[in-house]
């Protein structure tokens, strides 16, 4: 009872601070994805936690890995991404989608390659670390989608350009690649002029994503932090949660009942 009253009352300054922003920026990791069954990758029972055939999972996800041994790094992604479709958003997902919808969401930037924010519904989502959504040729660029892709996959081959004959390579960002600069910069732009920042389930670890705190907080933004483990981020949070279910489903019912206001610029 106790935990909860002291969940209550730090909820209720954060509505507060939902109804008062007027540039509020989201960044998501993989803590999210969790409550829908995906494994996260860094806590102790997560995809880091063990080798798969002797290989390191930060090895199997290099670009220098893939190039090398691409039917090793769709062996291993055939369970871990090319099932990402059976998959459904959950509580923190669809609470985001809400406040979007209702205009008091500037920006959803997600570490995550799983698609689930926008089957929620979220149309101002941004994919700092790529998509499984989308394929392309590693030869002629040609393109190809996630649903044309998986069947592929989950038959133990490797997908091949039907143009080229080329390995087909997902636009997920590997170890050794960089990111998006034009989503870098645009997450650059929002989170230096946020006035609100939620992080949720992200360690803050990986970078440049785990930096763009920094930049809302160089703007006097407040930011909150859900999140099981502890960032180094923490003493600088102007709110704390660590439950991410609670604070979805409270965040939710919160969103339910706020009024539609005119999406913000």
């Amino acid at each position: 009872m106790e935990k909860q009253l002291a969940f209550e009352k730090k909820f209720n300054t954060l509505r507060a601070m939902i109804r008062g922003s007027r540039s509020l920026v989201v960044l998501t990791g993989a803590g999210i994805s969790t409550l829908s069954g995906i494994p996260d990758f860094r806590s102790s029972s997560g995809v880091y936690a063990k080798r798969w055939n002797e290989y390191r999972v930060e090895e199997i996800l290099s670009i220098g890995f893939f190039h090398a041994h691409p039917e090793l790094f769709y062996e291993w992604a055939r369970e871990f991404w090319y099932k990402l479709d059976s998959y459904q958003p959950n509580v923190v997902h669809t609470s985001l989608a809400t406040l979007e919808r209702k205009g008091y969401i500037r920006g959803v930037f997600t570490q995550n390659i799983d698609m689930l924010h926008k089957k929620a519904g979220n149309r101002k989502c941004y994919e700092l670390h790529g998509s499984a959504e989308h394929h392309h040729c590693t030869n002629c660029n040609s393109y190809y989608s996630y649903a044309s892709i998986a069947p592929i996959v989950l038959n133990g081959e490797v997908p091949r350009c039907t143009q080229c004959g080329s390995v087909i390579k997902p636009d997920i960002t590997f170890y050794g690649e960089n990111l998006d600069a034009l989503v870098l910069a645009k997450a650059y732009e929002m989170f230096s002029h946020s006035d609100l920042t939620l992080v949720l389930g992200s360690s803050l670890l990986v970078q440049p994503a785990a930096n763009l705190p920094y930049h809302s907080l160089q703007n006097s933004a407040s930011l909150v932090i859900v999140n099981k483990q502890k960032t180094g981020y923490d003493r600088s949070a102007t709110l704390q949660f660590t439950d991410l279910q609670q604070f979805g489903e409270a965040l939710e019912a919160f969103a339910e009942t706020l009024e539609e206001r005119k999406s913000l610029v």
